[in-house]
């Protein structure tokens, strides 16, 4: 992992997770300047709220709520639901 790596995938599903957190103070002394720059960067979108400290769901995971809830949830039990 390289810290453009996880600036990008923090900045695009909008979530940094403790392992990431702990590699990046662990790494600290290593950075280039210009990888400093970016460190503040997220530090900032961190204190913002635009970047929140949690967990990323696997893609399999996301893929089946969306299957569950548009086509297996209105021909089931919300169905059943309405028509009582």
């Amino acid at each position: 992992m390289t810290l453009g790596e996880l600036f990008l995938e923090a900045l695009s599903s909008g979530v940094i997770t403790q392992p990431e957190i702990e590699w990046v103070l662990a790494e600290q002394s290593r950075f280039s300047r210009p990888e400093q720059a970016v460190l503040q960067r997220l530090g900032r979108l961190l204190d913002q709220g635009g970047i929140q400290l949690g967990c990323r769901l696997s893609p399999q995971l996301l893929h089946h709520r969306q299957v569950r809830n548009e086509w297996i949830e209105p021909l089931g039990r919300r169905r059943h639901a309405q028509a009582a």
